[in-house]
């Protein structure tokens, strides 16, 4: 919408320039000092650097946005009109120049567009239209970001009729020179009682933006959000002035408190929250120096900085910010839900009459949305601030909430006290949302916007918009937190059996549901406030469950639920779940099957909920191995002793039958494994030594090198039989490095004989399987090529590091502890993930006399979490602390080796 000085009439309506700017610059001045004709596309640079930089001192300043904002396009008014001027289009009076789109509203950020529409009447003489090209020039050469148009006044109302972006800018037209009536024309031509009226347009917006927030995943909280297009971001704004203009013929936002439509109240917050966009994307643009709307990883450090926020021992600066940031756009977000909703009443349903359907004695429905029965029920009666959202779940017919419903319970969330709290109605009446049937999602996510989630759960408020600076948490906690809320929900459904049937069976086998609920709410709600966020939470957890009048036992398992809720994950990814006694101690930590059908769903929804990229075959397959194995550990009972020898026997006879099917002899099958470890058969499926046997046995030629893109284990399954070298674990991982595979998986058997049985599991960069094809038959020519030239150092990797990974910097920390079972040592490095980091840190154990075993790689986000379980070169565990300091030092010297050698990483 225009700023307020804005004006029509047969003078220009040119922006006024903010007397806040005059201690700047003297706009007047600098524009008379231009020399007339100036021919000198230099004299507009110049003159356009000086103003950028004033603009600049004054943001640094803490000058208002606003002024910033409107000042620029003050300039840029008088500095278009001098060059229209420049090149004789002032004295052809018949060619309008017009202001249109942002500009219009008389808005300009550094690098935004100037979007200009040059109007004839009739189709440009060879004059004009030489004058016009002349003009342009000028602008271009100047170093203006231009966009234009040039149309006829029929051209112009035929795309007008047709698009509606086309009219939206033309309604925020202003003319900066040429004909009046021009204009006056094409303004008439457009209105909403020629071409799309406001109910048309409404919906046909209503349509564009429901478009631009999917595009966005229907969430202003990931990692890097669009400050201009994103849900809640200025373009919401914007959406709220287009329908105004058209509806209400409002030309300032305040119009809406003079038509009802806004409070005085949410009229000053629409205007904070814009404005506070406004300095974002000031800077945005300024600091990349470009029409940048992301709020990208290095941006946000920088914009902290900016604000004057300092990193403090439980949250970051950049997390201080972002907070701040996701909070005023919930907010704007909020207001335009409220608005648009107001809109649907007015424009959509002003036609409809209907008798309101009353529910009680405090609400009513009408036309599918309820409504209060009058505006002091939540007065009267507060607990009525739940109900609400209990009726919307008991009856599928109501679609949302009226609005001005939704402005009342805005006004009357301070209600929601200690004493509401402890009412045992409002307890009841929450309880009874988790326990509905349908709706718990929606609803709950209906409460977050409203902010009477936060209200009820003050420890849910200060999640709120809290983002982790991290590739791995790719929302904020609250909204990753209604996300596994509803990936729990999800499980219930019975569409979701035909996709994974396994989870709904054992979702329905929940005599509770609403204990995994509260499970999934509490989980991560002690993040930002120091220590262990589980621990935290599940003591948030248990009070809750007391003050709801819950069960001794039912109190416990959610809180046990939110205190292990990384429990599952953790030794999937970091531990050797093919290792008996692993999963026997993790079924003792859990102790039944509830505990363990309820950890398991709960871990699938908080994963698939973290990040989208994360959750992928391999993880599935190692939580649903881990799952099976300790369901049979805990049947079996956690007090019965293990017999390994018998489990060996077992996947030997199973491995010998699929051989025997094959054709292969049971006598050069025994023959090899003679020469292989109890571990070896302990830690393999009866499907992977079969397929080990038969690549061995089947293939004179060495090394055998083998891969099948599909396996029981959820990747790609690449096995090497090669003769055992010190480096042959850093050669194979940088081969498959350099070919951009990630290894997910390391199994090293050393046979008796010196040779070695390596399985690597890898899955491609975008996480699926290898393809059998071509790219299998690369995979194996690298490695084959790779294990013919050992004597050679480790190829280089030269893939370039991905551009979010360069904004983190995590220290290497290398961990040393004992792996009883096998007495090994389990080595834990934690780093920044990187092209070359297992070949690099494998190549620096190796000289330091470290024999690998097996390997646990996992990268979570930007961060690399390995294990390697080792011994020194006889067998032996790694226990002399100077050995450790030693081998420690080495590894990070080759990562920081790694880093210098790295190719530059492209800004773009």
């Amino acid at each position: 919408m225009a700023p307020p000085d804005a004006g029509r009439g047969a003078a220009p309506s040119l922006i006024a320039w903010p007397e806040s700017l005059n201690p700047y610059l003297d706009l007047d001045q600098s524009i008379a000092g231009l020399p007339s004709p100036a021919m000198q596309a230099g004299h507009y640079r110049d003159l356009i650097q000086s103003v950028s930089h004033a603009l600049e001192r004054a943001f640094a300043d803490d000058v208002p946005a606003d002024d910033l904002v409107h000042g620029r396009a003050a300039f840029v008014d008088r500095l278009l009109r001098h060059i229209w001027a420049d090149t004789g289009l002032m004295e052809q009076s018949e060619i309008g120049l017009f202001a249109v789109g942002g500009y219009g509203r008389g808005e300009l950020l550094p690098a935004s567009d100037v979007d200009l529409l040059l109007l004839t009447p009739d189709a440009a003489t060879e004059n004009q239209q030489g004058s016009i090209a002349e003009f342009l020039r000028r602008l271009w050469d100047s170093g203006l970001h231009v966009g234009h148009s040039v149309r006829t006044l029929d051209e112009c109302i035929s795309e007008a009729t047709r698009d509606i972006t086309v009219v939206t800018n033309l309604m925020e037209a202003r003319r900066l020179d040429g004909s009046d009536a021009l204009f006056s024309t094409l303004m008439e031509a457009i209105g909403p009682d020629r071409i799309w009226p406001s109910r048309e347009f409404f919906a046909a917006k209503l349509t564009e933006q429901s478009r631009r927030h999917q595009k966005f995943g229907d969430t202003a909280y990931r990692l890097e959000p669009n400050v201009k297009d994103g849900p809640g971001g200025l373009r919401d704004i914007q959406m709220i002035g287009w329908v105004s203009k058209r509806h209400l013929g409002a030309r300032r936002m305040s119009d809406l408190v003079r038509h009802g439509f806004l409070t005085e109240d949410e009229y000053r917050e629409l205007k904070a929250g814009q404005s506070y966009l406004w300095r974002i994307r000031f800077a945005l643009h300024t600091l990349t120096g470009r029409a940048e709307e992301r709020l990208l990883f290095d941006q946000q450090v920088a914009l902290a900085r900016i604000c004057h926020f300092s990193d403090e021992d439980n949250n970051l600066a950049v997390e201080q910010f972002m907070q701040g940031y996701y909070r005023v756009v919930m907010n704007l977000e909020r207001l335009n839900e409220m608005l648009l909703q107001h809109y649907r009443e007015c424009i959509l349903h002003a036609d409809d009459t209907c008798v309101p359907e009353p529910i009680n004695d405090r609400f009513q429905v009408r036309l599918n949305f309820v409504e209060v029965r009058h505006d002091a029920v939540f007065r009267e009666y507060p607990p009525a601030l739940l109900e609400i959202f209990l009726l919307c779940a008991q009856h599928p017919q109501i679609e949302g909430v009226r609005a001005a419903t939704i402005r009342l319970i805005r006004q009357h969330r301070h209600l929601i006290d200690d004493a509401f709290r402890h009412d045992p109605i409002c307890r009841n009446l929450f309880m009874q949302i988790l326990r509905e049937p349908r709706g718990v999602t929606q609803q709950l996510r209906r409460m977050n916007r409203y902010g009477i989630l936060a209200a009820y759960l003050p420890a849910f408020g200060s999640i709120v918009g809290r983002m982790q600076y991290d590739l791995f948490h790719v929302y904020t906690v609250d909204e990753h937190t209604l996300m596994v809320l509803r990936n729990v929900r999800r499980f219930s459904l019975a569409q979701v059996a035909g996709d994974s049937p396994r989870y709904h069976e054992i979702f329905n086998a929940q005599p509770k549901p609403e204990l995994l609920y509260l499970g999934a709410l509490f989980h991560d709600i002690g993040k930002g406030r120091g220590g262990d966020h589980s621990h935290i939470g599940s003591v948030e957890a248990e009070d809750f469950c007391k003050l709801h009048g819950l069960s001794d036992t039912d109190g416990e398992l959610v809180s046990w639920l939110v205190r292990n809720h990384l429990l599952m994950s953790m030794t999937a990814q970091r531990k050797d779940i093919s290792d008996p006694e692993i999963v026997h101690e993790f079924a003792q930590l859990v102790g039944t099957q509830l505990h363990l059908d309820s950890l398991y769903l709960l871990t699938i929804a908080d994963i698939r909920a973290t990040n989208p990229e994360l959750w992928n075959a391999w993880r599935e397959t190692l939580l649903a191995d881990l799952y099976a194995a300790t369901t049979h550990e805990l049947a079996r009972g956690l007090d019965t002793s293990r017999d390994h020898t018998a489990i060996i026997t077992a996947v030997q006879q199973e491995s010998l039958s699929r051989l025997l099917r094959l054709d292969f002899s049971a006598e050069t099958a025994q023959k090899l494994w003679g020469d292989l470890s109890d571990d070896y058969f302990l830690r393999h499926s009866a499907d992977e030594v079969a397929w080990h046997t038969a690549a061995i046995l089947e293939n004179e030629e060495r090394p055998v090198i083998r891969i099948r893109r599909t396996t029981e284990r959820g990747g790609s399954e690449i096995f090497i039989y090669a003769h055992n070298t010190t480096h042959l674990f850093a050669h194979i991982t940088s081969a498959l490095d350099g070919l951009g595979l990630d290894i997910v998986d390391a199994r090293i058997t050393t046979a008796r004989h010196g040779w070695v049985l390596d399985s690597f599991m890898v899955l491609e960069g975008d996480g699926t399987t290898v393809d059998d094809g071509f790219r299998a038959q690369e995979i194996v020519h690298r490695l084959r090529t790779t294990l013919t030239q050992l004597n050679r150092p480790p190829e280089q990797v030269r893939r370039r590091m991905p551009r979010r990974l360069k904004h983190f910097d995590i220290p290497p920390r290398i961990s040393f502890s004992h792996d009883a079972p096998r007495h090994w040592t389990a080595l834990g490095i934690d780093t920044n993930d990187r092209p070359g980091l297992l070949s690099a840190v494998s190549q620096a154990m190796a000289d330091h006399g470290v024999r690998i075993h097996n390997a646990k790689i996992s990268t979570i986000g930007e961060q690399a979490s390995d294990v390697f379980y080792v011994t020194t070169m006889d067998g032996d565990p790694i226990d002399d602390p100077a050995a450790q300091e030693s081998i420690r030092t080495a590894m990070i010297d080759a990562l920081h080796a790694l880093d210098h050698h790295a190719p530059k990483t492209s800004a773009l």
